[in-house]
């Protein structure tokens, strides 16, 4: 199916179901504007959002799959479904799928697909923890951080100020920056940790600081904290 046949076709079932976009909105933690941007064909779901609709909609996860064109992951979970995105490999290991890729620089729409799986000590996964990959693009977190690194995230919903997370922005836009939060004024900055002047003298990678209002209204979600990075000889 093209973007705009599964959009039409997801769109057909929640208004089957009597469901608002709004109502999707609120059992699946999707903005409500990816929804209408979604079923207008102008968005692709990720393997993440199609599997909570499948839930929500009663419908085959690996048949709706099939309609978005995911026949590479697929083949990769070669299993049931797996909403957490891992399944255990052996007695001591898991495996964390990664998901397309972080823009270490200008937000952007990010967890597009799964590109490649990682391994994980199975102790990690004690009291409930949950984990994802996901590959940096861009230099605004480097020296730390280097173009295609692999990150492995502990899903969260919150951080202590100084972590490294994974920040959703207007509810589908990510990126990756070191978070500041300042206690007094409620506000979080998203610190690039690339130093580097332009030619004016400017930095080039700017912070982006987000008042109390903006993190409850646009909204400002944090949906990872980065616990290990995994750097590939090249």
């Amino acid at each position: 199916m093209t973007n705009q046949e599964l959009g039409e076709y997801l769109k057909n079932i929640r208004e089957n179901l009597d469901y608002s976009t709004r109502e999707i909105s609120k059992l699946c933690d999707i903005s409500q504007s990816f929804i209408s941007l979604m079923e207008n064909g102008k968005r692709k779901a990720s393997p993440i959002i199609l599997k909570k609709l499948a839930d929500i909609y009663f419908i085959d996860y690996i048949d709706l799959l099939k309609k978005a064109e995911y026949d590479d992951l697929i083949q990769l979970l070669n299993v049931e479904n797996n909403i957490q995105g891992m399944d255990k490999k052996s007695e001591g290991s898991a495996v964390v799928f990664i998901y397309g890729s972080i823009p270490a620089g200008t937000p952007m729409e990010c967890i597009e697909d799964i590109i490649d799986t990682e391994e994980i000590d199975s102790e990690m996964l004690k009291g409930g923890k949950q984990y994802f990959g996901l590959q940096v693009k861009g230099n605004s977190m480097s020296p730390d951080y280097l173009d295609n690194d692999i990150l492995i995230c502990e899903k969260v919903e919150d951080c202590n100020s100084g972590d490294d997370c994974i920040v959703m922005v207007n509810g589908y836009d990510g990126t990756f920056k070191r978070v500041i939060k300042n206690e007094d004024t409620q506000t979080i900055k998203l610190q690039p940790l690339n130093t580097t002047l332009d030619e004016n003298g400017n930095f080039k990678y700017e912070p982006k600081i987000y008042s109390k209002e903006e993190i409850e209204n646009l909204p400002v979600k944090i949906i990872g904290r980065v616990v290990e990075l995994r750097r590939k000889k090249k």
